[in-house]
């Protein structure tokens, strides 16, 4: 088996090591929450006074006095975060000014429709990258590798909104073969998932066929072929293998960054997830589903980084980690 490319990036320490590394990794969770939770608490502060924010620009002083002592803005600032943190720590966000319900609630039953469909739109775009990257890599410089380096910048420089609009005019207004938006078959998340997915693939397609050019001139791999191996061989045991990590890495972050942004396509195509429970939020200044959407989406983002470095193990047991 060739070496692996990046296991230099780690120290060969043993398995006490690797344990402690993500010991360490999960304690640092706590710290770092604690941390986003700051920021986004005096995000309310530097937006302005939120309290008047949410009233009508006609209401009197003493409806606004009122508000703000219910509300508890009243208080001092160190006081307010105490009682606020004390509420993360358990999970409560407060009400939903426009709902009436817990906000974390209201974040976690959207939650899964924008998984749904940031998955779908992992596969596509890996679906997409990969065959193209790895036959770029094959053939450099060729009519086929040129096409494929023209739709990954096509694909990167296309808005996703502007996409978006022109799906839905080809294929749900002209063609009428799929639904304009919503939810309720499968049909109805293929548009938004290649929204999402073609910047994606771009991206994986560009990372895939870079590494795979500077892999498949490797003296490993003249030595494979010197042996008589098979090209599929090569190409997908030797050469595609040690190409993973990076391509894991910003799949894996990409994904996470799916989660959490994914509000102008779930606007566009009125997909009921948590970008839009966001934007509406915006919209009506409801402070605490932004708050516990943005605080729900940190802790995604945090447990992607450390499947990342699990998956690294996983692929090649000789990565060890200090």
């Amino acid at each position: 088996m060739p070496p692996f490319l990046f296991q230099d990036t780690f120290k060969l320490n043993g398995e006490d090591s690797m344990l402690k590394y993500f010991a360490f990794r999960v304690m640092q969770i706590p710290l770092v929450l604690l941390i986003i939770s700051f920021l986004i608490f005096i995000l309310v502060y530097i937006a302005g006074d939120p309290v008047a924010m949410m009233l009508s620009a006609d209401a009197s002083p003493q409806e606004i006095q009122q508000f703000r002592e219910a509300l508890g803005f009243d208080r001092p600032f160190h006081v307010q975060f105490g009682h606020y943190i004390m509420n993360v720590i358990i999970g409560d966000f407060g009400a939903s000014y426009q709902y009436g319900v817990s906000a974390l609630s209201l974040v976690l039953d959207r939650l899964p429709a924008t998984i749904e469909l940031a998955t779908a739109s992992m596969i596509i775009a890996i679906a997409i990258a990969i065959p193209l990257g790895v036959i770029s890599a094959v053939r450099p410089n060729t009519l086929i590798d040129s096409i494929a380096t023209g739709l990954s910048a096509i694909g990167k420089a296309v808005p996703n909104f502007w996409l978006g609009i022109m799906l839905i005019l080809i294929f749900a207004v002209n063609l009428k073969v799929m639904p304009v938006s919503g939810t309720g078959s499968w049909k109805h998340i293929v548009l938004p998932a290649i929204t999402l997915g073609t910047a994606m693939s771009a991206e994986i397609t560009r990372l895939v066929r870079s590494n795979m050019i500077e892999i498949l001139q490797q003296d490993y791999i003249r030595t494979a072929k010197s042996k008589g191996q098979k090209s599929l061989v090569i190409i997908f045991k030797h050469a595609f293998r040690n190409s993973l990590v990076p391509v894991i890495t910003i799949t894996l972050l990409q994904m996470a960054s799916l989660v959490g942004g994914s509000f102008i396509t779930e606007m566009i195509f009125s997909w009921p997830g948590v970008g839009q429970l966001i934007i509406q939020a915006v919209y009506e200044k409801d402070l605490p589903i932004i708050q516990a959407a943005v605080f729900v989406t940190a802790i995604i983002i945090l447990l992607m980084n450390l499947l990342t470095d699990i998956l690294y193990r996983v692929l090649d047991p000789r990565i060890k980690y200090n």
